[in-house]
C-alpha cells in the first residue's frame, strides 16, 4: 500500500460524510411525514389543543360582530333586504361560519394526515441515498499524493459544509412545524370572517392558502431533496469527458458542495415555490 496515497483516507472521509447527510435526510424523511399532531411526541400538539378552545369562543362571538358588519356594508334599503332569499342566505352563512369556526382543527388534521401520507409514498424511494459515483470513486483512489493532498483539503472543505447545511436541513423542517402549530389556533377567528361580506370574509381565503402553502411544503422539500441527491450521485457531467482526472476530481467535489447548498436553499424556499406553483 503506497502510504503517500491520500484518495483512501478521502473517499473514507467522503463516505462519512454522505453517511451522516443520508442520516439527515432520513430524518427529514421521518419529519416531514409526521402530522403536527404526533411530532415530539404529541406535546406542542396538547399545548394548542388546550388554547385552541379559548380561539373558538372568541371566534364564535366574532361572527355576529362579522355578520353585522357585512350587513350594514351590503344593505342600502333595510326593506328591500328582509326578502325570505336574503334572510335564508344570510343564514346559511352564519352556519357555515359558525361551523367552520368549531371544526377547522378537523379539518386540518386530515390535511396533515394525507399530507404526511404522500411526503411517506415519495420518501420510499432509493434516490433519498448520496452515494459516490463508482467511476468518481476509483479516480480519487488513484490521485497522486500532490493532488491527493490538495483534494483532501478540499474534502475536509466539503465536510464541513455539509455537516452545516445538514443541521440547517433540520432547522428548516423544525421552523415548518412551528409555523403550523402557531397559525392553527387562528383558524378559529379567520374563519369567523365568513359570516361577512365579500370584503371581510376574504381574511378566510388568504389563511386556508397561507396554511395549504405551509402544510404543502413538505411534499415540495421531499421532491428538492430527492432531486438535488440524484444531482449528486449521478457522478460528472458530459463535457468533463477528456478532462485530466484530477480536474474531475476538482469539478466533482464542486458540485457536490454547490448541490449540497442548493438543496438547502431549495427547502428554504419551498413555502415560496409551493405558493407559486398552486397560484396561492
Amino acid at each position: 500500500m503506497d502510504i503517500f496515497n491520500l484518495g483512501e483516507a478521502i473517499l473514507s472521509l467522503l463516505e462519512v460524510v454522505f453517511g451522516f447527510w443520508n442520516g439527515q435526510v432520513n430524518m427529514v424523511f421521518e419529519l416531514l411525514g409526521q402530522s403536527p399532531t404526533s411530532f415530539k411526541g404529541g406535546g406542542p400538539w396538547g399545548v394548542i389543543t388546550g388554547i385552541e378552545p379559548i380561539f373558538v369562543a372568541v371566534g364564535s362571538s366574532l361572527v355576529v360582530l362579522f355578520f353585522v358588519i357585512g350587513f350594514c356594508s351590503e344593505s342600502v334599503d333595510v326593506r328591500e333586504e328582509m326578502r325570505f332569499e336574503v334572510i335564508l342566505r344570510m343564514l346559511i352563512r352564519i352556519g357555515i361560519a359558525q361551523w367552520l369556526v368549531v371544526y377547522n382543527v378537523d379539518i386540518m388534521k386530515a390535511i396533515f394526515t394525507s399530507v404526511g401520507n404522500l411526503v411517506g409514498l415519495i420518501g420510499g424511494s432509493e434516490a433519498t441515498q448520496v452515494t459516490i459515483d463508482p467511476a468518481q470513486a476509483d479516480i480519487i483512489k488513484n490521485l497522486g499524493f500532490v493532488e491527493s493532498l490538495v483534494f483532501l483539503i478540499l474534502a475536509v472543505f466539503l465536510s464541513l459544509i455539509i455537516l452545516i447545511c445538514g443541521f440547517f436541513l433540520i432547522y428548516n423542517v423544525y421552523f415548518r412545524f412551528l409555523k403550523i402549530l402557531v397559525i392553527v389556533p387562528f383558524g378559529s377567528i379567520a374563519y369567523a370572517t365568513v359570516a361577512g361580506n365579500r370584503g371581510v370574509s376574504a381574511t378566510s381565503v388568504q389563511f386556508t392558502k397561507y396554511f395549504i402553502s405551509v402544510v404543502f411544503e413538505a411534499v415540495t422539500m421531499a421532491l428538492a431533496i430527492i432531486l438535488c441527491n440524484t444531482f449528486i450521485s449521478s457522478g460528472l457531467p458530459q463535457f468533463t469527458g477528456d478532462y485530466a482526472d484530477w480536474t474531475k476530481t476538482l469539478i466533482y467535489l464542486g458540485e457536490m458542495t454547490f448541490t449540497v447548498a442548493l438543496t438547502v436553499g431549495s427547502v428554504k424556499g419551498a413555502q415560496s415555490l409551493t405558493s407559486k406553483a398552486l397560484g396561492l
